[in-house]
């Protein structure tokens, strides 16, 4: 009786959560410059509906995006571990608070090149001092539930819903999706980053802080190895103030797309990645920067 007491309370408290994901997800949605977004939506599920499933994983190519809502693609389908490799390979990445994923690439992409990557001082002096330790792919799902964590005086709101992680914890287990975690002295994890490596880029999804600057300590470890691994690019997606004080820019889909198909056949074998202790990420000067 005690299982099934339990059982009950756990699915109660999921239809919470999906309540809840629903109603913020529909009032993110009613924003005044997303309020014809839904023409696009239905755009694209009507040429869906006329054209069926193709045999192409994707309705529209990248160059064929919408312009409202700026870089829809196409909508619904599996998030499997093998269309989101072809997504990526593609610039195509799926995002979506409520309804049927959508899959986008957007008119600009938020990227920082790693030869132009910058430390600032005080994170040196942060890196220097050892007060966390960092690792790959140790904890994956905890880091990606760390990430959808709701963030001080925002609303509850993420689109790092579980179909999300579930679809994305395939995807690391395949070899392609990767997370790094940052922990304190006493092993608790107070930063870290996930995101899916193709190619020769990075697609950074998300990342996330409990202590100051552990997700600028996450991103340039990530950031030193991508360059000794031979990678070119993190992409950012959609540029924030975050991602710019990170020194990400950005460049138009075309220039992105160039670089995609261009690095095509660099970086990594799909594997779990594992930190290089010899690598000295706070005397790393990329680009010979002074």
């Amino acid at each position: 009786m005690a299982e099934r007491g339990e059982v009950k309370r756990i699915q109660r408290l999921a239809e919470t959560d999906g309540l809840l994901r629903m109603v913020y997800g529909l009032a993110y949605a009613a924003r005044p410059r997303r309020l014809m977004h839904p023409l696009g939506f239905a755009r694209i599920g009507l040429e869906r509906l006329v054209r069926g499933r193709s045999g192409e994983p994707f309705l529209r190519a990248p160059e064929e995006a919408l312009a409202t809502p700026d870089g829809l693609v196409d909508m619904g389908g599996p998030m499997t571990a093998e269309r989101l490799v072809e997504a990526y390979a593609r610039g195509i990445f799926p995002w979506c608070h409520v309804g049927p994923v959508k899959w986008w690439a957007p008119s600009q992409r938020a990227v920082l090149f790693l030869e132009d990557s910058r430390i600032e001082k005080n994170l040196r002096r942060l890196l220097r001092q050892d007060r966390y330790s960092v690792t790959f792919d140790r904890s994956f799902r905890e880091v990606m539930e760390a990430c959808a964590e709701p963030r001080p005086g925002r609303p509850a709101l993420t689109w790092i819903s579980p179909r999300f992680m579930d679809a994305y914890e395939a995807l690391h287990e395949a070899g392609h999706a990767h997370s790094v975690e940052v922990r304190d002295k006493d092993g608790n994890l107070t930063g870290g980053l996930y995101g899916v490596a193709s190619g020769g880029i990075f697609f950074t999804e998300s990342q996330f802080a409990r202590a100051r600057d552990t997700s600028k300590v996450a991103f340039v470890t990530l950031n030193r190895h991508l360059a000794e691994w031979g990678y070119v690019l993190n992409d950012g997606k959609d540029m924030t103030g975050h991602l710019a004080a990170l020194g990400m820019r950005n460049i138009p889909r075309a220039e992105f797309g160039a670089l995609v198909h261009a690095h095509a056949g660099q970086g990594r074998a799909p594997g779990r990645w594992e930190i290089d202790p010899s690598l000295d990420v706070a005397g790393w000067m990329p680009g010979g920067e002074s």
